[in-house]
């Protein structure tokens, strides 16, 4: 009881919105580059053994990479359960298209080598590959309408009320920040590939990750500039709470013209964000052209952070702005759960975090190396 009074509301709510980043990061860093390899699996792989090669670099780690997207929907149901609400019931459509498409990996990877039929295991890749892509357009697409604003309001007994439409989300904007996420994914695929295959494959996956990782900064680039000179941001007018109840209609807030950008003049540190993610994918891009695999993956994983980062950084303290009523935007100070569940969920974190961090490090120290080609063609029971 004493550490949760020591631990006020405000920072375990701060801690919370940092933890959701961290968690954020932790899915799109993991599963970012299962995602990216099913991409580029009808690109790298030319041959059937070439693309069960590809596949086996992921097969046995996708399952334990996807843990950070269910805790990423575990927290924010329990510590953000009015962001829970709204992202999940506005978004449901696009959440359901990204769940068939997740579905589609498991099945692929198990029914493909089942024949030797050429046309089954064609249509097989196929699925891999938009196993990989539509989640990773449709979670850029979502990050995209989130600093647009979101068409949602509260009625007057609180009701959550979404008036947007699966095919509104397809904005232009919004399918910029698609694309964005689509490159930098790629590219992390391709230094995955760089690390754990050889030969053909690891020399296509640098071609192709060259190319991503440029892409990568343009279209970041491109999207802060359509962010500064195109979209809107939020801004509080009133005073802020930050340890007051959670209902967001206890503040004034309005839609301001580069309010995006205020807490990068206010705090110019946080420039290291979106400079890490313009820096980073170049850094990617030349230990992929000197072969130098584990830099190369470890630069991709930077950049996906810094650009994650720079998008919460740009927004704190909103987190999900309304587009329809400014005064209904969620913020880190007035959406979170009560002040003892956070600090019940910190505990059990706390716990939890690290010993899933030390099991994931001990498989893919277990799994380290590259794939044996000439095992799976040899009829490896295990492989895939």
């Amino acid at each position: 009881m004493i550490l949760h009074e020591l631990l006020s509301y405000e920072t375990l709510r701060l801690i919370w919105w940092l933890l959701i980043g961290v968690l954020l990061i932790g899915f799109a860093v993991t599963d970012g580059f299962d995602l990216g390899t099913g991409i580029l699996l009808p690109f790298a792989g030319k041959t059937d053994l070439e693309r069960r090669v590809i596949i086996n670099s992921i097969g046995p780690v996708w399952e334990g990479n996807q843990v950070w997207l269910i805790l990423g929907g575990g927290a924010i149901f329990a510590a953000w359960p009015q962001l829970y609400a709204v992202s999940f019931s506005g978004f449901y459509l696009a959440m359901f298209v990204i769940l068939v498409a997740l579905i589609l990996r498991p099945v692929a990877f198990k029914f493909r080598s089942k024949r030797e039929d050429p046309a089954w295991r064609a249509r097989w890749d196929i699925a891999l590959f938009i196993g990989g892509f539509v989640p990773a357009l449709i979670f850029g697409v979502a990050m995209g309408n989130v600093l647009q604003g979101v068409p949602f309001r509260f009625s007057d007994d609180m009701h959550i009320f979404y008036e947007g439409s699966f095919f509104g989300l397809l904005n232009p904007f919004a399918l910029l920040a698609g694309l964005v996420s689509v490159a930098m994914l790629v590219m992390h695929g391709a230094t995955w590939l760089q690390l754990k295959t050889d030969g053909a494959v690891a020399e296509r996956a640098r071609a192709f990750g060259s190319v991503a990782a440029l892409a990568t900064v343009a279209l970041y680039a491109a999207a802060g500039v359509a962010l500064w000179a195109r979209v809107d941001g939020y801004r509080i007018t009133s005073a802020i709470a930050v340890a007051g109840p959670s209902n967001p209609m206890f503040k004034t807030a309005e839609v301001a013209a580069g309010a995006w950008f205020a807490n990068y003049a206010a705090h110019p540190w946080s420039w290291a964000a979106p400079v890490l993610g313009l820096l980073s994918p170049l850094l990617a891009l030349l230990f992929l052209r000197l072969r130098r695999a584990v830099p190369a993956l470890l630069a991709s994983a930077l950049g996906i952070a810094a650009i994650i980062l720079s998008v919460g950084a740009s927004m704190f303290p909103f987190i999900l702005p309304s587009s329809l009523d400014p005064r209904a935007s969620l913020t880190v100070w007035d959406s979170s759960s009560s002040h003892m569940t956070l600090f019940i969920m910190l505990v059990a974190t706390t716990i939890f975090i690290p010993i899933i961090v030390a099991y994931t490090s001990w498989v893919y120290k277990v799994l380290w190396g590259k794939v044996d080609g000439q095992a799976i063609a040899d009829g490896n029971g295990h492989a895939y």
